[in-house]
């Protein structure tokens, strides 16, 4: 194929794309009354899965020893009040979120479309030591998704929702500043959990080494922890570590991903060899 024919191919692959993340997108805009009052402000409600859980933890840890209170687990209130400033505020508000709800559904697909264009590139070897990419890449996203909307995102509203500087000063979020804040913490975590899938495509290339990343682990653990306080902006110690502990589990996995990688390559050059 030419130049020009493969950026034929490739429109059409994005075209497919398009239209799945546009089908996503309209089911999102029909049914946005219930996705708005159960997703996106779910996280605003104290009976929200996270906030029982880290109530039914504090229950626990309290059990265990007198130092732990539950009532410094458990959310009794979260005073969220959301304002709309603009004459189209409210309609772009569902356009928008419906449109990212429609590319967040959508990313398997859009995977899915990718993979189907870079496949007739790779020699047989490489196909098979790659099929799984669409499966892989998209359980990664999906997990990072999960976990940036129940974790990341409620510990992050119920500290800024309750952080005041001065009584005089009452909390009115707009609509799109709250949308737009919930929707990088989700997205941020769901690019951030394709570590193992970048580490993988290095390892392949020899960029990156498991010994490289085993001498690097105490940086690693800096750069969690950073990552962490950043993401989750609450100065209790017991939030952060909540935060970076799946983010530490994510970084080990990726060393085993590199160290499946060279095993399989030392392997492919000893039938070489012998051969």
């Amino acid at each position: 194929m030419s130049f020009f024919q493969h950026l034929e191919a490739l429109r059409w692959h994005l075209v497919r794309s398009g239209l799945a993340i546009l089908v996503f997108a309209i089911v999102a805009f029909i049914y946005f009354d219930d996705i708005f009052a159960y997703i996106i402000m779910g996280p605003t409600h104290t009976d929200f899965f996270t906030y029982r859980m880290m109530c039914n933890m504090g229950n626990a840890l309290q059990n265990m020893s007198s130092f732990f209170k539950a009532d410094s687990f458990c959310v009794k209130s979260i005073n969220v009040k959301l304002i709309n400033t603009e004459l189209a505020g409210q309609f772009n508000l569902q356009l928008n979120s419906s449109i990212m709800i429609g590319l967040i559904a959508g990313v398997p697909y859009l995977l899915y479309e990718i993979w189907r264009f870079i496949r007739p590139a790779l020699h047989e070897k490489e196909r098979k030591a790659a099929s799984g990419f669409v499966f892989y890449s998209s359980s990664l996203f999906v997990l990072g998704v999960l976990f940036g909307y129940f974790i990341i995102t409620p510990l992050s509203i119920r500290f800024l929702a309750s952080y005041t500087v001065s009584s005089q000063i009452e909390n009115m979020y707009s609509s799109d500043s709250f949308i737009s804040s919930e929707t990088m913490l989700t997205l941020l975590a769901g690019l951030v959990f394709q570590l193992p899938i970048v580490i993988y495509i290095l390892a392949s290339l020899g960029i990156v080494t498991p010994k490289f990343m085993r001498d690097k682990r105490r940086y690693a653990i800096i750069a969690v922890l950073v990552l962490a306080a950043i993401i989750t902006p609450s100065p209790d110690a017991l939030t952060m570590m909540i935060v970076a502990m799946p983010l530490y589990v994510l970084f080990e996995f990726s060393i085993l991903v590199a160290s499946f990688v060279e095993r399989r390559r030392k392997n492919r050059d000893d039938e070489l060899m012998v051969q």
